[in-house]
């Protein structure tokens, strides 16, 4: 009888010590087991279950979080699809690294206006914004973490034609 007893005790404590455990969901399947520690306006920091090192990962590259004591899961992003050129309006521009990470990282990716055209400074800046996500879009990734942005103006600076827009980025998805 002793031996039953202990028997259920160490089952249903193993069972409570496991329930402990918060569960990230990642959109790109992967399910990290640790504890949550806080969640910030972009990123999330953790510790992996059984460890004491804090981590970060980006809010994007979450779907869900299932708290262990409570069982509460709390949706964090919606998964944003980008299959095609047609989608550039979806994808997103950041300008921190902590804001992809846990995304996988495609390429580099630009977008510019050329040195001749007929755009003022702040269309300029549009259409170079517009080629930028365009270029990400073509590789499939929802996701650009701008690394350069340049506006050249030349010698006839208020008149029309004479400013370049360049950025730069990395492309980033699930």
């Amino acid at each position: 009888m002793k031996k039953i007893i202990l028997l259920l005790v160490l089952v249903f404590g193993t069972n409570t010590l496991l329930a402990q455990v918060d569960v990230i969901t990642k959109h790109n399947g992967e399910v990290v087991n640790g504890k949550v520690i806080k969640l910030e306006e972009f990123t999330i920091i953790f510790k992996y279950d059984g460890e004491d090192a804090e981590n970060t990962i980006s809010k994007y590259a979450v779907e869900k979080i299932v708290y262990g004591k409570s069982g509460r899961v709390e949706q964090v992003t919606e998964k944003i699809v980008v299959s095609s050129e047609e989608d550039w309006e979806k994808v997103q521009i950041v300008e921190d690294i902590a804001y992809v990470s846990g995304l996988k990282k495609v390429g580099e990716v630009r977008g510019k206006t050329g040195l001749i055209n007929y755009h003022t400074g702040n269309t300029g800046d549009k259409k170079a914004e517009k080629k930028l996500k365009m270029a990400a879009a073509e590789m499939v990734c929802p996701f650009i973490l701008q690394t350069a942005d340049k506006s050249t103006v030349g010698a006839t600076s208020n008149g029309l034609g004479g400013s370049q827009n360049i950025k730069k980025g990395l492309a980033y998805k699930y």
